[in-house]
């Protein structure tokens, strides 16, 4: 016996007179406790010292058997190993988890043919209540297959082929067996509707790859043509084209979906929204024409009208230059919406649209005013629509420099909406207006909050513009350099472009080599793209990537240079490298997701 087991049978041995009177032979509960303990510390050897004195129905019990047989074969002894799980298997014959053990003993031992024949026999021998814990068992045993036989032969002992699928499901994703993942996703939805969000959320989590992607679709589109009356089929490939944003093809669906459930129009309604939300314009308005010509007298004809203007304005603003005549066309538009829908609840929403256009793109910040202060009195407007209108006003407050009116207001909806998306925009929008004043303590003050916000957009704006503060405020304690790109911005916020384009240039030549000179390069440059000057905004981005390649605005220049060569010059080819650099200069960059999909698109790739 080696010495540290003498020792340990000396200790219980000398231990056993002062638990009790008289002598007694060491019991089973002494020990249990303590052989678990050295399991678990990785000491074996003394756990099975103490195992093998206990009893046979306790050693092959559920709670220590695992523990026991991982010890022996820990130590290498096999065969002690296999006569544990057999000794198992006769005690307790109900038990089939015992049976795996054995196989993985004789696996061990590196008899891969008697161990593949052990398991196969468990399978063979299953019954329906021990389909689960077998297959839990192979799985903890990073057996993928032989879990996979025990689903389905657990589904041939159910007579049900969906029987199990989702288990079935959740084994593919894990090991990345997209072709029976796919298949076995089709043929559960087929038979359960239910299962959707489940089926959904778990494609979500494994395809990953384009060819992944295209294959379960193109089995969607058979399966569509097969089956017209399997809704489930239809709806996933609705799921999966959106995903893709394949928005043409989503909106094919959407309308398949709409004449079958007699929804008038609402799923094409929800695919144009979110079309929109992605800037494809030209389907977003394909969708909202289809409800408007569809549905003329339906529930959501107004829904509709709302959203086309909507899409169209989005449209509008979003292309370079901006078009006044087309701004002004719009306006006619809303004004006709407004005279149609009276004081209507929805008037509220088109009333504070139309508001946005005459205050940011017409510059008739009266009009605007009367527009956002007939939301605040409607009486049947939502409250926060009127929040809205609240902050939209005192906005335009700050445009005719009032800060104090525009502080008033947003401060009345920072109460009214507390601890609400709404509410933290109100806040940053205090923040701002302190910024822009040059008071940058109190703006750090609003934004020291504001970084816990619950909703990530405002987080991270308030982030960005707390980082910008306190690294311009380092050296620079008084902030000279960044009160006047602070006032830069300002005139941004007022739609002056040109004066504020000048007011960066004063900047840059001012303050050469100031660390803010990558900000002010990059937002000049965002200017010269707004205003329709390309070949200036390329120049001005040339500038700041001849900087520092490791530069915290590098990415962002390199990926805005991308899109003006692809979306305003049409140059594709010079696209297609600049999106190339960004996915191998910045492989960690915030638009790597959205440059890679840009580059394969513009390489001709199968891409949606």
């Amino acid at each position: 016996m080696r010495p540290s087991l003498l020792l340990l049978s000396a200790a219980l041995l000398l231990a056993a007179p002062a638990r009790a009177q008289g002598p007694r032979s060491w019991g089973p509960a002494d020990g249990t406790a303590l052989a678990k303990d050295y399991a678990r510390r990785g000491e074996p050897e003394k756990a099975v010292f103490l195992l093998e004195r206990l009893p046979a129905e306790q050693q092959t019990s559920p709670e220590l058997f695992p523990l026991y047989v991982q010890a022996l074969m820990d130590l290498k002894r096999y065969k002690d190993a296999e006569k544990l799980a057999k000794k198992a298997i006769k005690l307790h014959p109900d038990g089939a988890t015992y049976g795996v053990a054995l196989g993985g003993a004789l696996q061990a031992a590196g008899d891969a043919a008697a161990a593949d024949k052990q398991w196969q026999r468990v399978v063979n021998q299953l019954t329906p209540n021990q389909v689960g814990p077998v297959a839990a068992e192979f799985s903890r045993r990073e057996l993928p297959a032989w879990a996979e036989k025990t689903y389905l032969r657990g589904r041939a002992l159910a007579r049900n082929e969906t029987e199990y699928g989702p288990q079935l499901i959740q084994l593919y994703t894990q090991s990345q067996q997209q072709d029976k993942l796919l298949a076995e996703t089709l043929r559960l939805v087929q038979q359960d509707e239910q299962q959707l969000p489940y089926v959904r959320n778990m494609l979500q989590n494994a395809l990953k790859e384009e060819k992944d992607f295209d294959a379960l679709e193109k089995q969607l589109l058979s399966a569509v043509q097969q089956h017209p009356e399997q809704a489930a089929y239809a709806e996933l490939l609705l799921w999966l084209q959106v995903q893709r944003h394949d928005f043409v093809g989503a909106l094919m669906q959407a309308r398949a979906l709409d004449r079958r459930g007699h929804t008038q129009g609402s799923r094409v309604l929800e695919v144009a929204s979110i079309a929109q939300q992605n800037k494809d314009f030209e389907s977003a308005l394909a969708g909202y024409d289809y409800v408007l010509k569809e549905y003329r007298t339906g529930p959501l004809y107004n829904v509709a009208r709302q959203g086309r203007l909507s899409a169209r304005e989005d449209q509008v603003r979003s292309t370079y230059p901006v078009d006044q005549a087309q701004v002004r066309a719009l306006a006619t538009e809303y004004e006709q919406l407004l005279a149609e829908l009276g004081q209507a609840p929805e008037a509220a929403q088109v009333r504070r649209r139309l508001a946005d256009l005459y205050a940011f793109q017409l510059g008739d910040q009266a009009k605007a005013m009367g527009l956002l202060q007939a939301v605040v009195d409607q009486p049947q407007a939502p409250t926060g629509l009127v929040d809205e209108a609240k902050l939209t006003l005192g906005d335009l407050y700050l445009l005719r420099a009032e800060p104090w009116e525009a502080t008033l207001l947003y401060s009345q909806v920072e109460k009214t909406e507390h601890d609400s998306p709404l509410g933290y925009e109100a806040k940053l929008r205090n923040a701002r207006l302190s910024y822009f004043a040059g008071d940058f303590k109190l703006a750090q003050s609003h934004l020291d909050i504001l970084k816990e916000a619950t909703t990530r957009e405002i987080a991270n704006d308030a982030m960005q513009l707390s980082l910008l503060i306190a690294t311009n405020t380092v050296e620079d304690t008084l902030g000279l350099a960044l009160k006047d790109y602070a006032a830069a911005e300002q005139l941004v916020f007022q739609n002056k472009l040109p004066a504020a384009v000048a007011g960066l240039d004063a900047l840059l030549a001012k303050y050469p080599g100031h660390s803010l000179a990558d900000n002010a390069y990059y937002l000049k440059a965002q200017l010269q793209r707004r205003m329709g000057d390309f070949p200036a905004a390329t120049a001005t981005l040339g500038r700041l990537l001849a900087g520092p390649a490791n530069g915290v605005l590098s990415d962002d220049a390199l990926f805005l240079l991308a899109r003006i060569q692809e979306e305003d010059l049409k140059d594709r080819p010079k696209a297609q490298a600049l999106y190339e650099q960004v996915l191998t200069k910045y492989p960690g960059s915030i638009y790597v997701a959205e440059a890679r999909k840009r580059f394969r698109k513009l390489r001709g790739d199968s891409v949606q």
